[in-house]
């Protein structure tokens, strides 16, 4: 039997939880630090140091083949001289965000399976952007790690609602987003996507992350922000298919077989490589 949540907001969904209402500190830290122009590179490597664990993670992840630098990188000073203060600013939230949300009660959801699908569509989305002319560069990994955290958002605060939303989607023939949405908006009243971009609202994180989540779902959008949106919805439909080269038909950009089988290739390397860096085993 379904449980209607007619009454249930998003607003609803995000109050009482510190987890939720307070967003990581050190990276408004940084932020303050990017949008400062007296403050550089050594203030934001002191913030970032007077943390060791996060360090040390943030150098593993660096010297990993996801940038593949030719030489062992030693130092975050380094490390921001070679990938940009605002990109090591998104690294630390994706870091934050993922040890954050690894935690959900009860066993029916893979947290594990959930970070690898939405990790490798990060790394894949960074990667198609590239071949789209990088205009992305800070920001399409971190678009593409946090599309679907909205889901997350379900299992923590609404778990059995969420559970329902995955049995009748698994009694569904063929289940794609817009069913998945309908779904989610008979039980809950909202979908994960409107989820989702309230909470980097909540957060206050650039525009560009509420509406690539926002956008997810709707490829007939031109506009702000679509062609974001676009490139976080094909790397998606690769992370997910059994038979990836199908997305192609959902996809407007004007890739190659090739170009597509290159970003697989570095996609698969570049995640085999950061996986355990981003969700080591308890």
């Amino acid at each position: 039997m379904i449980i209607s949540s007619d009454d249930f907001t998003v607003a609803d969904l995000l109050k009482g939880d510190l987890k939720l209402a307070t967003p990581p500190n050190i990276y408004f830290a940084l932020k303050q630090i990017v949008d400062d122009p007296t403050k550089g590179s050594q203030d934001a490597a002191f913030l970032i140091e007077d943390d060791a664990a996060l360090s040390a993670k943030l150098l593993k992840i660096v010297n990993s083949a996801f940038y593949g630098f030719p030489s062992q990188i030693t130092s975050i000073t380094r490390a921001m001289s070679l990938i940009g203060l605002r990109e090591l600013q998104n690294l630390v939230l994706s870091t934050l965000i993922v040890e954050r949300f690894s935690n959900l009660p009860g066993q029916s959801y893979s947290i594990h399976d959930f970070w690898a699908r939405n990790l490798r569509c990060a790394i894949l989305s960074r990667e198609l952007d590239k071949l789209m002319g990088n205009k992305y560069a800070d920001s399409a990994f971190l678009c593409g790690l946090l599309h679907n955290i909205g889901q997350l958002l379900f299992y923590l605060r609404l778990p059995e609602l969420a559970r329902q939303v995955e049995l009748l989607s698994q009694s569904q023939i063929h289940i794609d987003r817009l069913t998945l949405i309908n779904i989610e908006q008979q039980i809950i009243g909202f979908d994960h996507y409107h989820a989702g971009a309230e909470l980097c609202r909540l957060w206050k994180l650039p525009e560009v992350f509420i509406e690539s989540i926002c956008l997810h779902a709707y490829s007939d959008y031109i506009g702000p922000y679509s062609d974001i949106a676009a490139i976080i919805r094909l790397a998606d439909n690769f992370s997910s298919l059994e038979h990836p080269y199908d997305a192609l038909n959902y996809s407007s950009m004007n890739l190659s077989i090739e170009q597509i089988d290159y970003a697989l290739e570095m996609t698969n390397e570049e995640f085999e490589s950061i996986f355990k860096i981003f969700y080591p085993v308890k």
